[in-house]
């Protein structure tokens, strides 16, 4: 299966500028956080002599980082596109590197990063890159932690500068890629764009792209059902996780049904519980991907 898949980051340098984000299914935003005035110590080169050679570069500055998921996408695979576009809207690569050539773990922690669970990044798996336009400068940091990957943004705008073009980051992924595919390929698939608050299990406003999908494929196929399947951190006691995992999948199964029209014998929901991680519960960063919904695929 084919599927075509875009992103597109809409910035605009006026202060009270609203910011736009269009991502897969798969992919949502994290965190943002905009201070009016504020000083970004820009990476300018690699690791040595103890530091990480900087520029500082002072403004009204933007931190925002967002989770998609990668599958086998490398991190260049991600970065590629959106270099290109920066490109494309006049700014210049200043800077960049792999993980190893930007000094790994002596990088990593020379430089900012948006504090976990907003942003991970792999020691020894990521790339980072540096770019201006004018005054205006950014940096681009990507790292994955299958089956996701991160992004994250921090973008430096002199205070009083003329409304400046917008800049439009926009990656287009062709491939068999994309959750339907992934859920016809794995039989199963993390519905990653969901948002509970902690501790609750009702399911957030929305719209959630990634039901209207499986509503889509379900309507398409009518041979198929779906297992919503709520997993937790292992945080309490087990009883009580698969009671919360449970009750996280059934308001998915409602909101199919409510929002979407699909049959009710065409979905149901489980909880598992702590029982299926997907990753180690040691990190922060592990108990946040651990607690998720999937939809597993039932073919009659």
């Amino acid at each position: 299966m084919i599927r075509r898949l875009s992103f597109c980051l809409i910035l605009l340098t006026a202060p009270a500028a609203a910011q736009d984000l269009t991502l897969p299914a798969s992919a949502r935003q994290i965190s943002e956080r905009v201070s009016a005035l504020d000083s970004y110590d820009l990476p300018i080169g690699a690791f040595a002599d103890d530091a990480v050679p900087a520029r500082v570069v002072e403004g009204r500055v933007e931190r925002t980082t967002w989770r998609l998921q990668a599958g086998s996408s490398t991190t260049l695979q991600i970065l590629d596109p959106l270099r290109d576009q920066l490109r494309t809207q006049g700014f210049s690569i200043d800077f960049e590197c792999e993980a190893r050539i930007c000094g790994g773990f002596d990088f990593r922690f020379g430089t900012e990063v948006v504090p976990t669970p907003d942003m991970y990044v792999a020691i020894h798996d990521y790339r980072f890159l540096s770019a201006s336009r004018g005054d205006e400068v950014l940096s681009l940091l990507i790292s994955r932690n299958p089956p996701d990957g991160y992004v994250q943004m921090i973008r430096v705008t002199p205070v009083g500068s003329e409304l400046a073009p917008p800049l439009v980051i926009e990656e287009t992924v062709t491939g068999t890629g994309g959750l339907l595919a992934d859920l016809q390929q794995d039989g199963h698939v993390i519905l990653d764009d969901l948002h509970f608050n902690t501790g609750e299990v009702a399911l957030g406003e929305g719209p959630f792209a990634s039901l209207s999908l499986l509503a889509t494929y379900l309507a398409d196929n009518p041979g198929t059902r779906l297992a919503l399947v709520g997993h937790t951190d292992d945080t309490g006691a087990l009883q009580a996780n698969i009671a919360v995992s449970t009750q996280r999948a059934q308001a998915v199964r409602n909101r199919l049904i409510e929002a979407h029209g699909v049959a009710a014998d065409r979905v149901e929901a489980q909880g598992a519980g702590y029982m299926a991680p997907i990753t180690s519960n040691a990190t922060p960063e592990g108990r946040d991907l651990n607690r998720r919904v999937e939809a597993v695929l039932l073919v009659n």
